[in-house]
């Protein structure tokens, strides 16, 4: 667990230390006792051992105590998805 915004990654290797979870980039939207991050990551497909498709994930996060826990994801799994999103969210943007 981590003690420090900076520290919190997606990266994950299992227990044989092969990594599993690659992060790419990560964006700190928000910061404080709540914790909003997006994510550019790639899944490992353990079939073939390669890499996948690049991922997004934008993760909120809590500090309980001395440490942060992941509270909520949002995965956005393909550039359809994401492209969608993104002219909603410029759509929206001109009402704000």
């Amino acid at each position: 667990m981590a003690e420090t915004i900076d520290e919190i990654t997606i990266k994950y290797e299992d227990e044989d230390g092969n990594l599993i979870v690659k992060e790419l980039d990560k964006q700190v939207l928000t910061r404080g006792a709540w914790t909003t991050i997006m994510f550019l990551y790639q899944d490992l497909d353990r079939k073939t051992g390669d890499f996948g498709p690049v991922k997004v994930s934008i993760r909120r996060y809590r500090k309980t105590g001395n440490y942060f826990r992941q509270q909520s994801k949002f995965n956005i799994s393909n550039r359809k998805q994401a492209e969608k999103i993104c002219g909603i969210l410029t759509g929206w943007l001109d009402k704000m």
